[in-house]
């Protein structure tokens, strides 16, 4: 979710970011909320919750500080 005062300038990386996930075969799909509140990513193919964390905090909107991440393990069927 964007924190308030959120820099436009950091949604080129994150965008790079995805790009590079989707890359490596990890980023299953990715979107931005309709009311640009945020936005939300599905990560596949890893160890677990952990390395899915690892991973989210290197995005740049993230390390940035410009949104705050919430990672959850999703069981779909």
């Amino acid at each position: 979710m964007r924190r308030p005062g959120f820099d436009e300038a950091l949604v080129a990386p994150h965008l790079a970011f995805l790009d590079d996930l989707r890359a490596q075969g990890v980023l299953e799909l990715s979107g931005g909320f309709g009311d640009r509140s945020g936005g939300a990513y599905l990560l596949h193919g890893l160890s677990g919750l952990e390395e899915a964390r690892a991973i989210a905090m290197r995005d740049p909107l993230v390390a940035q500080g410009a949104s705050d991440l919430t990672v959850h393990e999703w069981n779909s069927r």
